[in-house]
């Protein structure tokens, strides 16, 4: 919301300067997000009247002129300006002046012609970015006076970043109301005549959806002239508003929407077809906007049209075709209230962003829809003339404002302080609340607030609170410790907090991200293999359609992002929730993620430097489960490389999959290696064996060591869960430390070789005992086709 501080000082204008009200604006919740001067600083620039022009006698393409500003002789000077003429008006820098970039105007000999001046264009005033000559000023300026008080450049301009609860503040009616709550002054009455019919003349409104606009109100307007020029005032208010001048007609809805922040629309009555209708519209239907964009249809869509076709898309934005030109001399003014339920997300389906869906999603004031239209027929009427009809209203169900009971005491215990019943009701007074007051049952004297229709945002007794510490200020409010009964909340041993698994995890040399849980949907159906991605109704981009049913594409965008910036070696990872499509509606999962890429080790002296591979980041996955024991069985990906991807196993469960990046996504991603990828559940990883006691053991272990031959296609850990469910005794420890192939060793075949530590914890084991064990594992391992070695 952007707005001129002279035109809200027309309504309020409280003794504080432009920084003192910016900052009160900011600490009440109007937060000023930019606050800039109209025009750059400069001075002693005058309205000038050129009287006299005499070609320069050493000089074709200059002048002399004889400039009026305002006092009893005329200046001379030199101008060579090609649009400088006899009559005109303009802005006069007089010696001394200082224009923008520190340029001073002097007392100047210009080609042996003294010059005592300047006639200025408003690029060298700082007020445009190109010019072609003089700014010649209107007619009616008045000669000598500064050009700063007669274009009132002494203006500021605030840029209000306004929260979605406080509609009532998008127009300049409620800003002022706010300020002269928070100051105490006098808010200045705005005189609206109601305007009596003077011709006969209306339309007929029907609304066949009257909780989506439970009111309309129309009017006809005869014999304006909408070609004449919109007053001085009104433009240059629009402007410092972001607004550009249209016409006469559009210039003033326009101007009452900022007003009072009640959007309106006029159509040139001449382009209607019969009567008026608030409908939604039928499938198929399709409608030019102003803008130029084609739309079509749905039953979704809420509609003004008349008996032949749509005129607009309600609350949103006119159409072509019937829209107030210059040549319009016949209206229909409509003002309408559309319920926030009904508008909300309705310009977004359209790509559209309009001042007055903005409005009416986040609701306007009902209650001033009918004085919104009164004040645009009385400018219309003052500046293009005409003659009016009678309002047609059609009503439905309003929305009710159910009364709020506050307490003083709740007030209390949430602010901290004390605040008397008068002072309460002072507050309330100064924000228009109305307000009764009557003893409860435990004998306090409550509040019971009516909120106004201006104000959607009030509804509980929490958010009079809040007002009254608005108003109150929250730099008054002292900062007191709070006082409470602490108690230590049991933790379970059984679970791990999810800040010593970042903690496990970062000391593995990774960095947290936090990316968005939106992506974008081909991503997600081929790099993360999703053929039914959860989509979203409203994305606030469209590579930003669907959720994330993995937290792989973030992690890529991110490692693409540092790979951009010459970052050679990265790690990183992140916790968050993954969505799919459940039985029931939809699942919501934690996950742990991470991707490494680049060299093992920093770049050092002490090693050499090698690329991360599959069984580094295996290593980190096993690290963040100790002291528990995962498993990992070969598997595919649509995003991994096919023989070095696996899932992650927690007994008998998948629980994760990790895996190099695809030599094709590694390719279109632009990476020069490969980078590798882990992700598992969060819950497995939460969840761990409570410590036990065990004996220990009094006698040294006893280790062997196992050499088997067997085929490739035999993994490594099929064989250690053969042996594992042997379940040999004295067994303590079951390792491979060594993967031979080559020499000795037949083609398709490999060797393994396990370590055994076998060790009773009462006694030194002897062979005798050892020997049943070991046996027991060969015939396990056997199974699966092993030879032992000899």
């Amino acid at each position: 919301m952007k707005f001129s501080e002279n035109w809200l000082r027309t309504w309020v204008n409280p003794d504080l300067s432009s920084a003192e009200l910016g900052h009160l604006l900011t600490m009440a919740g109007l937060e000023v997000e930019e606050q800039t001067a109209v025009a750059p600083a400069f001075n002693n620039v005058v309205v000038a009247q050129v009287l006299e022009i005499v070609k320069h006698p050493n000089a074709d393409r200059l002048n002399v002129c004889q400039v009026n500003v305002g006092e009893a002789q005329p200046l001379t000077i030199v101008c060579g300006a090609s649009n400088v003429a006899v009559g005109i008006k303009v802005p006069c820098a007089r010696i001394g002046a200082v224009l923008p970039g520190n340029f001073v105007i002097k007392q100047a000999k210009v080609r042996s012609i003294e010059s005592f001046g300047m006639l200025c264009s408003d690029k060298e005033l700082g007020l445009a970015e190109d010019s072609s000559g003089l700014w010649i000023l209107p007619d009616d300026a008045p000669v000598g006076t500064s050009i700063r008080e007669y274009l009132e450049l002494d203006d500021q301009l605030f840029t209000l970043k306004l929260t979605p609860n406080r509609s009532d503040c998008s127009g300049m009616v409620g800003i002022a109301r706010e300020v002269a709550a928070l100051t105490g002054s006098q808010m200045m009455a705005q005189a609206i005549p109601e305007h009596s019919a003077t011709i006969p003349d209306t339309l007929a409104v029907t609304v066949a959806d009257a909780a989506a606009c439970p009111l309309y109100c129309g009017r006809v307007i005869r014999g304006v002239n909408a070609a004449v020029p919109t007053p001085t005032w009104m433009v240059r208010r629009l402007e410092r508003s972001g607004l550009r001048s249209i016409n006469a007609v559009v210039d003033v809805t326009n101007y009452v929407m900022w007003e009072m922040g009640q959007p309106m629309h006029a159509f040139d009555l001449a382009t209607l077809s019969g009567n008026i209708a608030v409908r939604r519209a039928h499938a198929g239907e399709t409608l030019t906007l102003l803008n130029e964009q084609t739309v079509t249809l749905d039953a979704q869509t809420l509609v003004i049209a008349d008996d032949a076709r749509v005129l607009a898309l309600a609350g949103i934005m006119g159409g072509q075709g019937s829209g107030v030109e210059t040549t319009s001399q016949d209206l229909f003014l409509e003002c309408a209230f559309f319920h926030p339920d009904a508008m909300a997300g309705q310009a977004r389906r359209f790509g559209l962003a309009t001042d007055s869906s903005f409005r009416f999603e986040r609701g306007v004031d009902f209650a001033a829809t009918s004085r919104a239209m009164e004040r645009a027929t009385q400018l219309i009427l003052e500046i293009c003339g005409g003659q009016v009809g009678e309002i047609r209203t059609v009503q439905g169900e309003l929305p009710t404002r159910a009364p709020i009971t506050l307490r003083p005491s709740r007030v209390k215990r949430v602010l901290g302080i004390t605040l008397e019943a008068a002072q309460i009701a002072d507050l309330f007074q100064r924000l228009q609340l109305a307000f009764t007051t009557e003893s409860n049952a435990t004998g306090e004297l409550v509040f019971n607030v009516q909120p106004p229709s201006f104000r959607f945002d009030l509804s509980i007794e929490a958010d009079l609170i809040e007002e009254l510490a608005r108003l109150y200020g929250y730099d008054n409010i002292p900062a007191l410790p709070p006082h409470a009964a602490l108690t230590i909340l049991p933790q379970s041993e059984s679970q791990r907090a999810l800040a010593s698994l970042q903690h496990t995890i970062v000391t593995r040399d990774y960095q947290e991200i936090v990316s968005y849980a939106f992506v974008d949907e081909a991503a997600e159906r081929t790099l993360c293999g999703n053929a039914n991605p959860v989509a979203l109704q409203n994305p606030i981009a469209s590579n930003l359609a669907v959720m994330r049913s993995s937290l792989l594409s973030g992690l890529v965008e991110a490692l693409r992002f540092n790979l951009n910036r010459k970052q050679a070696r990265v790690r990183l990872f992140e916790v968050g929730a993954c969505f799919a499509h459940a039985d029931t509606g939809y699942a919501q999962t934690q996950r742990l993620s991470g991707i490494a890429y680049g060299t093992v080790q920093p770049e050092q002296w002490g090693s050499a430097a090698r690329n991360v591979d599959f069984y580094d980041v295996k290593a980190d996955v096993e690290a963040l489960f100790a002291p528990q024991s995962v498993r990992f069985v070969a598997a595919t990906h649509p995003a991994l490389h096919p023989g070095r991807c696996a899932q992650i196993y927690c007994g008998d469960r998948v629980i994760g999959i990790m895996g190099e990046l695809h030599p094709q996504w590694q390719q279109e991603y632009g990476m020069p290696l490969a980078a590798v990828w882990f992700e598992v559940e969060l819950g497995a990883l939460s969840s761990q064996t409570v410590p036990s006691m065990t004996e220990i053991a009094k006698s040294l272990p006893v280790r062997r060591d196992l050499a088997v031959l067997v085929d490739d296609s035999v993994s490594v850990q099929a064989l250690l869960d053969a042996m594992q469910q042997a379940n040999a005794p004295f067994v303590q420890t079951l390792n491979l430390f060594d993967v031979y192939r080559g020499k000795g060793v037949e083609q398709g075949k490999k060797s393994l070789a396990f370590r055994v530590l076998l060790q009773d914890t009462q006694k030194t084991l002897t062979d005798l005992e050892i020997e049943p064990s070991i046996v027991l594992l060969v015939q396990a391992m056997q199974q699966h086709g092993a030879q032992l070695r000899m």
